[in-house]
């Protein structure tokens, strides 16, 4: 029968065998024993491959061997043992020196072993952790980099939030951009950074539920620094989760992007700029397309108009040729507003001052604007002069002004203020007024043709379209600036005038029966245009064209030329006109047109009567070349037609008119 004392020795012995082998037959880990005193007396094949000792050159030797001479020097053996003895357990990590004398890192165990309370030796686990340690370094250096980098950046607020919020750091583009230094904003909430609007709407924590529902939160929006003032800014909030997926917080950025957003709005201005010069430019050559023959057509209805009156003698007969004389001077002036705008009406220029210009007209606009609004005349002393047509510019200038009256349907102030702009070499022409103001989706349309708030009935549209032609016309600018509820203020920008008045000619006397010498490529016009000649007393030669013209004025016996600028063939008038005038100096030329380009060259060579003309129109341009007056010019004098005023033309509604001073 086996004793129980047996047994338990048979048990022991067997555990420790197997310990034993366990021990011995690890590799990763260098397990050995040491006595009392540090002394090796067991060592495991981890041991020899970490330390390249064999069992038999290290048994017996004192463990401090494995440490470098520093470390020894300064006690560091003996100070490990100690610590193990008195707090039952020693762990420590250190460069550990091998058989060739080459070092590792390395985790390093030491356990004390009592027998019967008495110490009888030290269990040691070394692990050679130069990898880890390696990499370990690798990932601290790599993370202090990216702090240094996030805490260094000055173009982006790199931060982050808790779940709820509240910035746990800062970094220096967050002080920058954001006004706040790291203690003055670290703990608090990022809602602060919002406008008092979104905070309200509660926009902050629906920018975070978002990011962490979708896993991302981008915009581009307001924000306010610690100052008040505002930026516009581009946010970008991540959700940061660990490794099991649970929510610890937010990463966030944001940049100011204000010059950007500012840059692409200017970008924005011009390219509706370009496609509003492109609108007009488009808009413009349709409506000089036509005009020509309109002209034309309206020419051979007024001229043939002014004939047959004469001829009917009946009330009935002579209210509807009235009422067909006022239809064509209507749509002579439509067309006349269109050419404007389209920047090809005939004009003719001249240096002007503006000073004599807007004091000459100042009792048309007061009689324009009523009893209840005042009218404002600012003018800048030394103003300079402009080149432009000078009854264009009066036209314009009402037109704003009824524009701005039509404003006030309250009363208000309304004032018409000029000066110059050195800093440009401009002049500068404004009408302001107190009025309700223009939206702003309608106010980038107050310059196109037909284009009107005003009741049906009220206006054709085609004032403001007018005047925005004729600047660009002048070669100068109209901006047009308004705010709701407080006024518009509209104004004219012409270059500082550089030409010299040019004087009108002198009259060349012509005796007896006058000879004229019409040139006109339409019979039908010719026929108009003859006719009324004739009633002016004047004998009328005819010529197609120019070549023809050029005969007739080498057979002499020619007082004066007559002729259109629009002409078939290589020679159209104005050309034609030079040649004459090289040939005759002396021999009167005025010309006339509905719509030429070249019209733009004419400038003040010659005098252009603008198509459709009225006997008295073509009477007083004859009698001011020729200075005869014609016995055939019956009726009223009439307003010189480029010189009179539709006092409602800010939108081409029909009014009374009243003749400026020019």
């Amino acid at each position: 029968m086996v004793k129980k004392s047996d047994q338990l020795k048979r048990g022991i012995f067997e555990s420790e065998r197997r310990f034993r082998l366990l021990a011995g037959g690890a590799i990763d880990c260098a397990i050995c024993t040491l006595a009392s005193d540090g002394r090796v007396i067991h060592w495991n094949k981890g041991a020899e491959r970490i330390t390249g000792y064999p069992a038999k050159a290290i048994l017996g030797k004192h463990f401090s061997v494995f440490y470098p001479e520093e470390d020894r020097a300064s006690g560091l053996p003996a100070k490990a043992l100690q610590m193990a003895r008195k707090e039952k357990h020693a762990e420590a990590e250190g460069w550990c020196i091998r058989k060739d004398g080459s070092q590792f890192y390395a985790s390093v165990l030491i356990d004390p072993i009592y027998e019967k309370r008495k110490l009888a030796g030290y269990a040691m686990v070394t692990r050679d952790i130069s990898e880890r340690r390696q990499a370990r370094a690798e990932l601290e250096a790599s993370e202090s980099q990216f702090r240094l980098l996030v805490g260094n950046v000055t173009d982006y607020a790199l931060y982050m939030l808790t779940p709820a919020g509240i910035v746990a750091n800062w970094n220096a583009g967050g002080e920058r951009i954001k006004g706040y230094s790291p203690a003055e904003i670290i703990g608090q909430s990022f809602a602060r950074f919002y406008t008092p609007a979104d905070q309200a709407s509660g926009k902050p924590a629906r920018a975070l539920r978002i990011a962490e529902e979708t896993g991302h939160y981008e915009e581009d929006g307001w924000r306010v620094r610690k100052d008040g003032s505002f930026f516009w800014a581009s946010v970008v909030i991540d959700p940061i989760r660990d490794s099991d997926g649970n929510l610890v917080g937010f990463a966030k950025i944001t940049r100011d992007i204000s010059e950007r957003r500012e840059a692409q709005q200017k970008l924005e201005q011009v390219q509706r700029q370009l496609a509003e010069s492109q609108k007009m430019d488009a808009l413009g050559q349709l409506t000089g397309g036509v005009a020509h023959d309109f002209n034309n057509l309206l020419m051979i209805i007024s001229g043939n108009l002014q004939r047959i009156k004469r001829e009917v003698t009946s009330e009935r007969g002579r209210l509807a040729l009235s009422a067909i004389e006022t239809a064509s001077e209507r749509a002579a002036s439509l067309t006349g507003q269109l050419l404007t705008f389209a920047r090809r009406q005939s004009v003719n220029p001249q240096t002007i001052d503006v000073t004599d210009r807007i004091t000459a007209v100042r009792e048309v606009l007061s009689s324009a604007l009523g009893g209840a609004i005042k009218l404002n005349i600012e003018i800048e002393p030394d103003l300079w002069p402009v080149f432009v047509d000078p009854n264009e510019f009066e036209t314009a200038l009402i037109n704003l002004v009824v524009n701005a009256r039509d404003a006030m349907t309250n009363g208000g102030t309304l004032t018409v203020a000029a000066r110059n702009v050195p800093a440009t070499a401009e002049v500068a022409v404004s009408v302001a007024d107190t009025g309700e103001g223009i939206p702003q989706d309608v106010l980038s349309r107050v310059f196109d043709p037909f284009f009107t708030t005003k009741p049906v009935g009220k206006g054709t549209g085609l004032g403001l379209s007018q005047v925005h032609g004729f600047a660009h016309q002048a070669d100068g600018r109209i901006e047009i600036a308004s705010t709701l509820g407080k006024g518009t203020t509209v104004t004219i920008h012409f270059p500082r005038g550089t030409a010299t008045a040019t004087e009108a000619p002198e009259g060349h006397s012509v005796r007896g029966s006058a000879t004229i010498l019409l040139i006109e490529d339409n019979p039908a016009v010719a026929d108009a245009s003859t006719g009324l000649l004739e009633q002016l007393g004047y004998t009328v030669r005819w010529a197609p064209n120019a070549e023809a013209a050029l005969s007739e004025i080498d057979a002499n016996g020619i007082d004066l030329v007559f002729s259109d600028i629009v002409m078939p063939g290589r020679m159209d008038g104005l050309k034609l006109a030079r040649a004459i005038r090289d040939r005759k100096p002396e021999l009167p030329i005025l010309l006339t047109t509905g719509y030429s380009e070249s019209a733009r060259d004419v400038r003040s060579d010659f005098p252009v009567l603008r198509k459709p003309y009225r006997i008295h129109d073509l009477s007083r341009e004859l009698s001011k070349l020729t200075g005869r007056d014609p016995a055939g010019a019956t009726g009223p004098p009439s307003a010189d037609a480029s010189s009179t005023f539709d006092s409602a033309a800010g939108d081409g509604s029909a009014k009374p008119k009243a003749k400026a001073r020019s």
